[in-house]
């Protein structure tokens, strides 16, 4: 594994990153991966929990997704941010904390500048959620917020996740990236139906890293498992992503 050290920006862990074979992480200051790239397909998701956090497109009219407004809140390797703008082609916003991981994404991680349909906001999330200019405005909300001991997510509140319900629009879906050792699953999970309502709620099973996806819907509702797996079959089919295995290991929260 070649390693190389990155800057540091005041109070923030110094970003570096690692190759291995033909895969490069992301790292802050310490072992944990906090992302992940194949060198030779930079677009795609490598990482099976980033993966699941494009659970929402179950739920999406594909036809429909180049029209619609993603937003990340953390930024890794910046995996989940090129491919909704490259591979979905949909207007997409990221935020983050670190002004040296946005440097580390553009010049090591492939993420392409700013354009008409990319913006990448260097701030805190939990105030950028409430900027007027994103309330109802975000369909695709995806959470993934860890310092750099990736010990628990740092914004984790009922009212954090109140304030992100607020951005989506009437059928939008918010992801959240739930894994840690020291969090605890079921807490983050009340804090979330608190905010949006058991009903709302969808989730994965840990994967073996142990990490554990939840969907929140802005607007509940319960496709039959048949349509789902129709739909499953058409993002397979039209990105690559394996939401055929998904359904195997998601479920509603409340039946």
């Amino acid at each position: 594994m070649k390693a190389r050290r990155g800057s540091k920006s005041p109070s923030l862990p110094e970003v570096n990153f690692s190759d291995w074979g033909d895969i490069r992480y992301l790292h802050l200051g310490t072992e944990w991966v906090q992302g992940s790239m194949r060198l030779d397909a930079p677009y795609e998701i490598e990482l099976e929990y980033v993966q699941r956090m494009m659970a929402w497109l179950l739920f999406a009219d594909p036809a429909q997704v180049p029209k619609r407004h993603a937003m990340q809140l953390g930024l890794g390797a910046a995996s989940l941010t090129k491919f909704c703008r490259k591979q979905l082609r949909m207007r997409t916003t990221a935020v983050e904390l670190n002004p040296a991981v946005v440097a580390a994404c553009r010049g090591w991680f492939k993420l392409p500048p700013d354009d008409t349909k990319l913006q990448v906001v260097v701030a805190d999330a939990a105030e950028e959620v409430r900027q007027p200019q994103w309330q109802g405005r975000v369909d695709a909300l995806q959470v993934d917020l860890y310092d750099h001991e990736a010990a628990a997510p740092v914004l984790d509140s009922a009212e954090f996740y109140a304030d992100c319900r607020g951005v989506l629009t009437e059928d939008g879906y918010m992801t959240v990236n739930l894994f840690g050792r020291s969090s605890s699953y079921d807490r983050s999970v009340e804090k979330i139906a608190e905010a949006f309502g058991a009903d709302a709620l969808w989730t994965f099973k840990p994967t073996r890293e142990g990490n554990t996806i939840v969907l929140a819907q802005r607007t509940p509702s319960r496709p039959k498992r048949d349509r789902l797996a129709q739909q499953a079959e058409a993002v397979s089919a039209r990105w690559g992503l394996p939401a055929p295995k998904w359904l195997r290991v998601f479920k509603p929260l409340k039946p």
